[in-house]
């Protein structure tokens, strides 16, 4: 048996599934090759994608984006910073978010890391088995001790497991070069880990995760006892509340009780008994059936508890004959408890017709009829009919016709069949021709009057005729069946309850709980049976909390958050996989002869995974060196520039002289003309500078923005050095396009003078050409914002959202410069965030229209424009960003389980995996929009409007 059956199923949701179940626990590998091979032969076509191939060449497309496809990691390593000893996340490297569930849990198992990273191939060649022959097996052994020792000893906060990914992609080409579908390549996977490790004496791989279980049977009449081996057990999930009920339906198939009677009949049916449960303990649970009339697979959402903490003692061989005997008294229990439920529900659904009511409730019911005061009359006979409407006692009541709308319960239909009534008045008669079309008049309708009742009118129905002695007797009947009926009730439910925890205790007693399994890792798929997400929560021993593993984040979890995503019935998110550990083996958790500070230390790496990683981590600590010393030398220039007293051809006072001001007149231009008049006596320069220091310093409102209206303002604002406002000022000054008169020329040839005399090494021109870049940059990111906000006004999303989306991206980058070099991020943030909100609205409601064009137009502005957006809002992990994601998720998610026709079926089918991936590796967007030049003048003036005309952002908006 080949080890890779402990999992050969595992992940066999986590990306297609296989259209019917088959057993794969036998013995004959020939029969289980043929069997997984007819299976992939008779799986959906459509599911044989080439996911792996098409996401690392998408990968390695992503390491060549241009300025313009900005989105990557964070250019600053910290950000990438692993904090402490917080576990590592793996690279999402395309649709491998299965691969990371499956890998983290596996390194968890601190038994199962040690034999990976100590891992060492024979020392002779030909000794290898026929596959590693074929250099497949070990560099992929290789690139896993790699990948582990990284996720041990790493300084990164995630690492890249693309190169071990790469390996096996390789391996999967067909002679026709066509991708196999991914589950098979986890039984690969798992396949080459047994073969790794076969040349030992014992297989560890077998020794950690296979057990052995005795099948106790009829066939045919015949006894039959047999051994047989199982890697990961599988368990139907529908039908079933919890683990446990799953547990006990599979280890009884068929008609069992012949097995215990005393002649054999021509029943068939067996029992399975554990004889020897492996360290992990792997259960798969069955949340897809295929569906025939479809044709494709379907997940069951239904609600499976699990416990963290497994007793297996129930189910062991050597446990047989008491477990029998439990059983048969908890059959016997249930078929009791499913009698007195019967009972019950007669008492709480009394009734012979349709609807029913509790009893308890129909006796009181008629009681308080009994009770009430009797009336004379019937409640047709004592209104007045020629009273006119809205009367009292002794006026006139309204006409039948519309009595009748009021107090009688027949259809309108019955009511014009009715004979007319005689009028009850003083001067009533029989009813002439003359009045009987009056009776005939249409009803009209007064809510608010018509519906009045008289007041000598009783509020409920009552008795016409009863005595005091009936009431006496009747109420006494009704009280001693009610209270006869209440305390039965009672005595039902509470004897309910305590055949319930009678079960529920049936397997508590100590003999019963000396087999433990703890919860160690659990498995999650959020979406449908051949799509979706997936994660892990795995429990820290150490911490003592539940950890949720989601690709490159890992973070906190608890109990409660594993529950709502686990149990199922919530946001078609549920547990595909459980894995239990036995509680009494903690060398699984600990490590052998180790400290139980491994996790945070690289003491148990062999020498060449130490030099590796440590390689590794100095190439990341070069990469921090050298952004900080860019930032470092970027503040010291600055700071030098600013403290220099050296002589200078020009200099700028740190503050304006006292009229500095007087030319603030709040125009829209780049320079005040008047100040070159000033120039002849040299304060021309000063003037200017304080005029625009004293904009760079006022509190402005949003739309008005003077960094827009001055480069000066911005590099004032961003703390610029001396050096390149001085020479920035004087080149303006120097323009040509200044030179109106002989005065202007005059002042344009000096301050061309004054240029020719700043020596080449007292201004830095690279740092002068990215000072004057960042400015190019923030008006750009400017206008891309400001034509985002008005079509986003314009209620035009579709053309608004790639505005946005650049102008965050543009500003984001400005930011990490400085405070001040870009616009505020989170009304930015808000906008490209309701701009996605409001696309994925109008896009579900052309799905639900059902209409093929609707239908196509709505689905291409989710995969064109919304879905490529999504992992933009999870890069950076703010919280309502992911509540605006998962929203969109929620909304498209609630269309499963819903009757649609079978194209739209499909189609959802296709979309949601691109929907539901939760990789934060972004996709490559087209070339932003081109952008219209503005004169500085036009730029704010529009930019203005803009802002004014967006008021303030909610403070509760998404």
């Amino acid at each position: 048996m080949k080890v890779n059956l402990v999992f050969n199923q595992i992940m066999t949701c986590a990306c297609f599934l296989l259209a019917d179940v088959i057993d794969l626990t036998g013995d004959d590998k020939d029969d289980l090759q043929r069997a997984i091979a007819l299976s992939l032969e008779e799986s959906n076509r459509a599911f044989r994608e080439t996911v792996l191939e098409a996401s690392i060449a998408e990968n390695k497309a992503s390491l060549k984006r241009t300025h313009t496809e900005v989105w990557s990691d964070s250019p600053n390593p910290h950000d990438r910073k692993r904090i402490d000893n917080c576990p590592v996340g793996l690279k999402n490297v395309g649709n491998t978010c299965w691969f990371s569930a499956v890998i983290q849990s596996l390194f968890n198992l601190l038994e199962f890391q040690r034999l990976v990273l100590n891992y060492s191939p024979p020392a002779r060649v030909h000794d290898l088995p026929r596959n590693q022959k074929e250099h497949r097996n070990l560099p992929f052994m290789q690139e896993l001790r790699n990948l582990f020792s990284l996720m041990v000893g790493s300084k990164r906060k995630y690492v890249d497991p693309s190169r071990a990914v790469e390996i096996l992609k390789d391996a999967f080409k067909s002679s026709e070069s066509q991708q196999q579908d991914v589950s098979e390549f986890t039984h690969k996977l798992l396949d080459w880990l047994e073969d790794a490790f076969q040349m030992k004496p014992k297989n560890p791989m077998v020794e950690l995760f296979y057990g052995r279980f005795l099948a106790v049977g009829v066939l045919e009449g015949k006894k039959f006892e047999n051994t047989e081996m199982f890697g990961q057990y599988p368990l139907q999930v529908n039908g079933f509340k919890d683990l446990h009920e799953c547990l006990e339906a599979a280890m009884i198939e068929g008609e069992i009780e012949s097995l215990h009677s005393a002649e054999n009949s021509a029943r068939s049916g067996q029992e399975h008994w554990f004889t020897e449960l492996p360290p992990v303990l792997t259960f798969e649970l069955s949340r897809f059936e295929f569906n025939q009339a479809l044709g494709r697979p379907e997940k069951i959402h239904n609600k499976l508890e699990f416990p963290s903490m497994l007793y297996m003692d129930r189910y062991m061989d050597r446990n047989r004959e008491i477990t029998r005997i439990k059983r048969e008294e908890i059959r016997r229990l249930k078929e009791h408890l499913t009698l007195l439920q019967q009972r019950l529900e007669r008492y709480l659904s009394y009734g012979s017709g349709p609807k029913r009511f509790p009893l308890a409730d129909v006796l009181q019911y008629a009681m308080e009829f009994a009770s009430s005061k009797p009336v004379c009359t019937s409640p047709v006979e004592d209104i007045d009919t020629s009273a006119p409407p809205g009367g009292t006692t002794g006026q006139q009541l309204p006409p039948p016709s519309l009595h009748f709308i009021c107090f009688s319960p027949c259809s309108t239909a019955e009511q014009d069949s009715l004979p007319p009534l005689e009028s009850s008045g003083p001067a009533s008669g029989p009813t002439t021709a003359t009045t009987a079309p009056q009776q005939q008049r249409v009803p009209i309708h007064k809510p608010f009057t018509q519906s009045r009742l008289p007041p000598d009118i009783p509020m409920h129905p009552a008795p016409r005729h009863i005595t005091e002695e009936e009431l006496r007797v009747l109420e006494g009947c009704l009280h001693r069946w009610r209270s006869e009926v209440e305390n039965d009730t009672r005595d039902l439910q509470g004897s309910i309850t305590r055949i319930q925890r009678t079960i529920e205790l049936m397997y508590s007693d100590k003999s019963m709980m000396q087999v433990p399994y703890r919860l160690h890792a659990v498995l999650v798929h959020e979406g449908q049976a051949n799509a979706g997400h997936y994660w892990a929560y795995i429990y820290d021993p150490h911490q003592r909390c539940w950890m949720k593993y989601n690709d490159i984040s890992v973070t906190k979890s608890s109990w409660e958050e594993l529950v709502r995503d686990s149990f199922g019935g919530y946001r078609n998110a549920s547990a595909y996989c459980l894995m239990y550990i036995n509680d009494k083996k903690p060398f699984l958790i600990e490590g052998k002869n180790e400290s139980r500070q491994i996790l945070s230390g690289m003491d148990k790496l062999p020498p060449d995974l130490k030099h590796y990683v440590k390689e590794d981590n100095e190439q990341f600590d070069k990469e921090i060196e050298e952004w900080d010393t860019l930032q470092a030398r970027k503040a010291q220039q600055e700071n030098t520039s600013t403290s220099s007293s050296s002589p200078q051809p020009m200099s700028i006072e740190s503050s304006p002289p006292d009229n500095a001001g007087q030319g603030h007149d709040n125009q829209n231009t780049d320079f005040n003309h008047d100040l070159f008049l000033l120039y002849l006596s040299g304060q021309a320069i000063k003037l200017e500078y304080g005029r625009l220091l004293r904009f760079a310093q006022e509190d402005t409102p949003p739309e008005n923005d003077y960094r827009l209206q001055h480069i000066i303002v911005y590099f004032i604002q961003n703390q610029a050095p001396k050096k390149i406002l001085e020479r920035t000022l004087l080149t303006q000054f120097a323009d040509r396009n200044l030179a109106f008169d002989e005065r202007c020329k005059s002042i344009m040839n000096v301050a061309r003078a004054k240029l020719d005399l700043i020596k080449p090494e007292e201004v830095n021109m690279d740092e002068y050409e990215m000072w004057h870049q960042d400015y190019r940059n923030f008006r750009e990111t400017t206008i891309f914002m400001m034509t985002g906000l008005e079509l986003f006004q314009k209620t035009n999303y579709v053309e608004a959202l790639m505005y946005l989306v650049y102008a965050y991206q543009y500003n984001k980058e400005l930011l990490l410069k400085g405070l001040y070099r870009g616009h505020d991020d989170e009304l930015l943030g808000h906008y490209r965030r309701e701009c996605l909100l409001k696309l994925n609205e109008q896009a579900a409601a052309m799905f639900e229209s059902g209409e093929e064009p609707e239908v196509t137009t709505g689905l291409g502005i989710m995969n064109e424009l919304v879905v490529p957006c999504i992992p933009l809002l999870l890069l950076h992990d703010t919280e309502r960003d992911l509540l605006a994601v998962e929203d969109m998720r929620n909304r498209w998610c609630s269309y499963l389980g819903q009757e649609m026709e079978s194209n739209l079926q499909e189609k959802l089918t296709d979309f949601l995996p691109k929907l539901l991936d939760c990789s934060t590796e972004i996709k490559s967007f087209h070339d932003p929009p081109k952008l219209p030049s503005y004169s500085t003048l036009e730029l704010c003036e529009r930019f203005s409007r803009v802002m004014a005309a967006l008021g303030r952002v909610p403070s509760d908006g998404r």
